[in-house]
């Protein structure tokens, strides 16, 4: 029996950047598979980083989407070595597009982002770390 090979942390991520932009959207899986002419059994293995989005295909996601392809690799891990202006790049928080991938996470930015007092907003935030450090005592 053949191991398992675990997916590309940048495909895992372009991966998730798909699934998080088809839920804003409020997309099912099925009609982006249609769009894509794809079952969404591919769109799943595409959003999960089990199967990697050739060029052309993301750039048709993208087109769908409603988004540059450069939105699939927003906060990207960098490579091993990879250079940004003679530094090493730090990988970004992988934890904020996970969170954003969820039903909870999206429904819950969305909702944030609709109070317009950036008081109440920065309130809400106290609050919230409030009860994580009451929650770790």
């Amino acid at each position: 029996m053949l191991a398992k090979k675990a997916p590309n942390p940048t495909d895992k991520h372009v991966g998730a950047r798909v699934r998080m932009r088809r839920m804003m959207l409020g997309m099912s899986q099925e009609k982006l598979g249609d769009a894509l002419g794809l079952t969404f059994q591919q769109v799943q293995k595409y959003e999960k980083g089990a199967n990697r989005i050739g060029a052309s295909r993301l750039q048709q996601i993208a087109h769908i989407l409603q988004v540059p392809v450069s939105f699939f690799f927003d906060g990207a891990p960098s490579l091993p070595g990879q250079l940004s202006d003679g530094l090493t790049e730090a990988p970004s928080p992988a934890y904020v597009a996970d969170f954003l991938a969820t039903s909870d996470g999206l429904a819950l930015t969305k909702a944030f982002m609709r109070i317009e007092d950036a008081k109440l907003r920065r309130r809400i935030v106290d609050l919230v770390e409030q009860i994580v450090a009451a929650g770790e005592r």
